[in-house]
């Protein structure tokens, strides 16, 4: 049987969705049972017979980082799909990423070892890549570097791929993917849905950074192949495109026949914006909308290149402006 952590989030909820039309049960962790409308909103998306392959899907509530729980969830599993993960860029939130990320990553390892897992695949991000030095593109060889990748996300997501390697070495054959920015539908509050939400209500902010975006369906459809494929530890960068953060602020109001962003945010307004978020956040107890990581982010320029994945599997990634269309129409339908 297989196991999906993470089956609430964006990346689990589409993956649970392509798993359940190849498989007749799988097993997925929640914590919160009110989550499970998400996804069965998620599988509506692509199917009118939703509700009986979503009924394929045994529901275990479990929290990646007790291990009680996890083991009842561990009972006759063969292949494990790591996604779950806290997204974090408030310094704040430091500690709890590394018990989440590093510690629950940890947990999983244990437990696939304990049960003598035939495979898992772990979902990491572009953060746990280490930048480039000689050439323009950032590829899987680039060492990660904590000097230059010094902020809370980055450093759980790179001791979370450690725990990783840990299990290849104990026996377990592992893969690794290294989304970029993922765009998909379905949570529209969170992440990258959030982007959509805020160019929908006339977001008139944009910068000139550059970084790589990828389509949940190409996550997904990665992650399965690889799985099924003799490919073993290894990881694998997936990015379709590297596309500024204005490009892609413009194609999504395009699609939504809204302004396109007017107002260049400089880095001199980033630097005032974080500030003024982290008083804002203090006073009113809530996450700040910009970080002093998110502020600096936003004006680099980084490029990602997923050559490995394409030739090791002869994957071809969906162009950015058909997955942004067709995330458009869904959140159209949503709303």
């Amino acid at each position: 049987m297989i196991l999906v952590t993470g089956g609430t989030g964006l990346v689990g909820s589409h993956l649970l969705y392509q798993l359940s039309l190849e498989n007749d049960t799988i097993r997925a962790i929640y914590r919160k049972k009110s989550n499970l409308e998400a996804v069965k909103n998620v599988f509506s998306y692509f199917s009118t017979d939703f509700e009986k392959l979503f009924k394929k899907i045994e529901w275990v509530e479990a929290d990646i980082t007790d291990i009680v729980t996890l083991e009842k969830a561990f009972k006759n599993i063969t292949e494990v799909y790591h996604s779950a993960a806290l997204v974090s860029f408030n310094p704040k939130d430091y500690n709890k990423l590394r018990k989440v990320n590093i510690e629950g990553t940890a947990n999983i390892v244990n437990l696939s070892i304990e049960n003598n897992i035939k495979k898992l695949c772990f979902v990491s991000s572009i953060a746990a890549v280490g930048r480039s030095i000689n050439s323009k593109y950032i590829d899987e060889s680039n060492e990660w570097d904590i000097e230059k990748s010094n902020y809370g996300y980055a450093i759980s997501k790179y001791g979370a791929e450690i725990e990783i390697w840990r299990a290849s070495q104990e026996g377990i054959p592992v893969v690794i993917v290294n989304p970029g920015v993922i765009l998909g539908a379905g949570f529209w509050n969170t992440g990258s849905g959030n982007l959509f939400s805020k160019i929908h209500k006339g977001f008139k902010f944009y910068s000139e950074g550059i970084t790589g975006y990828v389509s949940v369906n190409d996550v997904v459809k990665a992650m399965i192949l690889l799985m099924k494929s003799d490919v073993k530890n290894e990881r694998f960068i997936l990015v379709s495109e590297n596309i500024s953060f204005r490009e892609i602020f413009n194609i999504i109001a395009l699609k939504f026949n809204k302004k396109k962003p007017t107002i260049k945010a400089t880095k001199l307004m980033s630097e005032i914006g974080w500030r003024l978020e982290t008083i804002k956040s203090f006073l009113i107890n809530k996450p700040p909308l910009l970080t002093k990581h998110s502020s600096k982010s936003i004006h680099q320029k980084r490029y990602f290149s997923s050559e490995k994945i394409k030739k090791t599997l002869d994957f071809k990634f969906e162009p950015i402006s058909k997955s942004i269309d067709s995330i458009c129409k869904l959140f159209l339908k949503d709303i």
